[in-house]
Order: structure tokens, then C-alpha cells, then sequence
């Protein structure tokens, strides 16, 4: 599924979806009794403080120039695992945080377009324009959770993965941190086309 947007427009839309995403993580953690997030005064959605110069604002601009999806991250919010309440669940609770806010954020802007036929705009234009701005957002949203929920180090499904292991396999999780960006690679480079199949389903369910 495609919208046509400006380019600028897909970054800003990006940008406000990670500092979620990654404020959620720093939540999630204080909720669970860490509290490094709100000492490095990461806890606000002021985009200043969490933007990546290279994951927030160059890497979006060149994919999207190039034609292909608009993607990027922003600065990691930092957390002591150390700290959580929790030390079998906690890491996971904190690491699903993230693509759970960006689920939600794609089901209530994809809800946007499912019943906007019963909202009052009356201008065509208005409505096709309405319509790619919150389909671009609900779909953003659904590739940053899908994809973040691949159980690759350093992504965040691999917290939820390393939590449902029994701890007598602790060696496939030290040895997928240590190789977890090479396997990211691969996975970005040979695989990552089949989330495109699972993320316009969602979407397909999600507006009707």
C-alpha cells in the first residue's frame, strides 16, 4: 500500500513514530522500576531529544528520494535491565513497549480511514488528501511494529524471544548478540520483503 505524500511530510511522520516508539520503551521501564530513562531526560516527546542524525533525518530523506519505503530510527532510550522489577519478563515487557505503540497508533489512524465515510468532509480533494496523510501513518506505524518485532538482536522482538527461551539455551542468545547485526543484514538484504505481504494484511484488516 502506497501514498502519495511529500517527502518531507513521510519524514515528519517518521520522526514523531519513533520518538513514540522509543518514549515507550523508557514508560515501560519506569513502569518496571527503572527510572535511567527519565535521569537522561528522555521521557518527553520533544524530538530534539531523541533524533539520530543519521537514522532520523538522512536515512529517511535518501530512501525516500530513491523511491523506495520511508525508514529510519531515532536515538535508543536507554534502560538498566538491572533495574526492572521483573528480570525474566521485564526486558521483554520493555522491548514489546515500542511496537506496541506504534500498533496502536496504526489501528486508530487506519480506524480513521475505515469510518471516514461518516466524517464530515465534503471536498473531494480534502478527503483523497485527509486519507493519504492518515494512511501513511497507519502504515508507517505498522512496518516500524512488524518489523521491530523480528526476533533479530538488536531489534526488539528478540527481548520477547530471549524471554521464552528456557535458560539452558542461553547460548543461542549470546550468540545471536554477538552476530545479531550480520544476521540483521541478511535478513534486510534477502528476507525483509516477506513482512511486505504480512504488514498489507494488517493494514487490509485494520481499515476494512
Amino acid at each position: 500500500m502506497y501514498f502519495a505524500i511529500p517527502v518531507i511530510l513521510k519524514v515528519i511522520i517518521l520522526i514523531f513514530s519513533v520518538v513514540i516508539h522509543e518514549v515507550s520503551h523508557g514508560y515501560a521501564a519506569l513502569a518496571l522500576g527503572d527510572k535511567t530513562a527519565q535521569y537522561a531526560g528522555r521521557l518527553t516527546l520533544n524530538p530534539v531529544k531523541h533524533i539520530d542524525p543519521v537514522g532520523s533525518i538522512l536515512l529517511p530523506f535518501v530512501t525516500a528520494l530513491l523511491g523506495g519505503p520511508v525508514f529510519g530510527w531515532a536515538k535508543p532510550v536507554p534502560y538498566n535491565p538491572y533495574n526492572l522489577k521483573n528480570q525474566k519478563w521485564g526486558p521483554a515487557i520493555v522491548g514489546a513497549a515500542g511496537p506496541a505503540a506504534n500498533l496502536c497508533i496504526a489501528v486508530v489512524f487506519g480506524l480513521l480511514i475505515r469510518f471516514s465515510s461518516v466524517l464530515p468532509m465534503h471536498a473531494p480533494e480534502f478527503t483523497a488528501n485527509f486519507i493519504s496523510v492518515i494512511g501513511a501513518i497507519s502504515i508507517l506505524n505498522l512496518v516500524l511494529a512488524i518489523f521491530n518485532l523480528v526476533p533479530i538482536p538488536p531489534l526488539d522482538g528478540s527481548k520477547v524471544l530471549f524471554a521464552l527461551l528456557p535458560y539452558k539455551w542461553r547460548s543461542i542468545e549470546v550468540a545471536m548478540e554477538r552476530y545479531g547485526y550480520m544476521l540483521l543484514l541478511v535478513f534486510i538484504f534477502f528476507f525483509a520483503q516477506l513482512l511486505t505481504p504480512v504488514i498489507n494484511l494488517f493494514f487490509r484488516l485494520i481499515v476494512g
